[in-house]
């Protein structure tokens, strides 16, 4: 089967979705589009016809093309269901989407490379005024991240039990973010150690930044 992964190494959401192969199992040929390159390969004509977003990952598969990272998590999930990332439980699964959701959706994005690259340009924001953006938004975010997971109670390993899901393929590289801006996470105790905990997985290690062909 021919299967395709555009993605960036250093890109949040692509390496939430190389964690989710690698849990399965699952390869693909990987398309490197450079987000900082020639003023963003992502920007380019040919790329704007896979995702009109310019963002990346895009998976194409037998000829479907799926953006957002999510969504193609759960399709692989739909697709090939031998390792689940969403649990079998309706509560179950709604717990791992919330928590899902919350990182790539309200704590990724404004902290994304585009938002970053418009605060420091046409909004002139410092660069020591964007560490504080970061700082701030992450630590909300993760700090919101680790009550829930001691209001839900049922962390084990993992952000639900001793299984890896589609909530650990979030927290994993929004937490590898805080730390590559040197945020303080000493508030989220339960938060690091499930990073640790994944870590300490191949499918995770493989996944991470500094161990792709386009790392630099």
């Amino acid at each position: 089967m021919d299967r395709i992964l555009h993605t960036y190494f250093r890109s949040s959401a692509a390496y939430r979705v190389r964690i989710a192969m690698n849990l399965k199992g699952l390869e693909a040929d990987h398309v490197f589009i450079h987000l900082n390159r020639n003023g963003g390969e992502q920007f380019g004509e040919a790329f704007r016809a896979i995702n009109p977003q310019a963002l990346v990952p895009v998976l194409s598969e037998e000829g479907v093309q799926i953006s957002q990272s999510l969504a193609i998590i759960e399709y692989l999930d739909e697709v090939y269901p031998q390792v689940r990332l969403l649990p079998s439980s309706p509560v179950d699964r709604a717990f791992v989407r919330q928590l899902s959701l919350g990182i790539a959706c309200d704590i990724h994005p404004i902290n994304n490379l585009r938002v970053l690259k418009y605060l420091t340009g046409p909004m002139g924001v410092s660069e020591e005024k964007k560490s504080e953006w970061i700082a701030h938004w992450i630590t909300l975010g993760l700090e919101a991240v680790e009550a829930q997971l001691k209001q839900r109670g049922s962390v084990g390993d993992f952000c639900l039990g001793d299984t890896p899901t589609m909530a650990d393929c979030c927290l994993v590289p929004q937490v590898f973010s805080a730390q590559r801006f040197n945020v303080d996470l000493s508030g989220c105790p339960t938060v690091m150690a499930i990073f640790s905990a994944c870590q300490g997985l191949p499918a995770f290690a493989a996944a991470q930044p500094s161990r792709q062909p386009d790392a630099e």
